[in-house]
């Protein structure tokens, strides 16, 4: 690693809140050590909550979190996520249409491929407004294909033929499958130089901390447990982070 060079890949999932909340949290702190001499990379990597759901079929999302969890329970997770979104200044909605994700994620690698962290990044704040604040199916051709072309990653007709054909398909499966083998059971998590991990979708003072500790600015404080979404809900998730 290059000095001065922070290397982060970002495993998540488009549908998961947390990894839409930790995502502006992480772009607020890049932002809060530019004075650190840092150069920061991001690279989003997928993981697929739903892995073995049709890739065309649309679930209403308010039922299916209705069916998941407990009235009680429930109440309390949109609160906490409601103003944990309200925090960074974007909109979580818990009604809508849910999809499987690897069609946006197969975009995601291409605009990665196209445009690096920048492209990757302009696409993936795409998806997550589209899919929490104005609840679209984002695995629709149609829509993720005119996503593409307003976030300049294709133009429709290249989306279209993209999507229909088998293009990283394969890298999308294998990258979800490797993280839960290594262990990834709950996102967003993030892999730091390719040495630590911090699990959950942590504030934006969690990761200027670990920016500054890198730059030999400031201490390192034990990592908090944050909350981050699995297979089996929203429970909290352990953060680890090695100093």
């Amino acid at each position: 690693m290059q000095p001065g060079v922070v290397s982060l890949v970002v495993i998540s999932d488009i549908i998961c809140p947390w990894c839409y909340i930790g995502q502006r949290e992480l772009q607020k702190a890049i932002k809060d050590v530019e004075d650190c001499g840092l150069t920061i990379k991001v690279e989003h990597r997928p993981f697929l909550l739903h892995p073995t759901m049709d890739e065309g079929k649309v679930m209403d999302r308010a039922k299916f979190y209705g069916e998941k969890f407990p009235p009680e329970k429930f109440k309390q997770i949109k609160q906490m996520v409601t103003q944990r979104a309200e925090d960074v200044g974007v909109e979580v909605k818990f009604d809508g249409e849910l999809c499987q994700t690897i069609r946006p994620h197969r975009l995601l690698r291409k605009a990665y491929a196209l445009g690096g962290q920048e492209l990757q990044e302009k696409f993936l704040d795409a998806l997550f407004y589209a899919y929490f604040t104005e609840g679209k199916n984002i695995a629709d051709y149609d829509y993720l294909s005119e996503l593409a072309e307003s976030s300049g990653v294709l133009n429709k007709d290249q989306a279209l033929e993209f999507l229909k054909s088998d293009e990283y398909r394969e890298e999308v499966e294998h990258m979800a499958n490797e993280a839960r083998k290594k262990g990834v059971t709950g996102v967003p998590f993030t892999i730091i130089n390719g040495r630590w991990a911090v699990s959950g979708g942590q504030t934006s003072d969690v990761y200027t901390q670990i920016f500054r500790k890198l730059a030999g600015k400031g201490p390192l404080h034990p990592i908090p447990a944050a909350p981050s979404c699995s297979d089996t809900g929203c429970p909290l998730a352990a953060a680890v982070v090695d100093s």
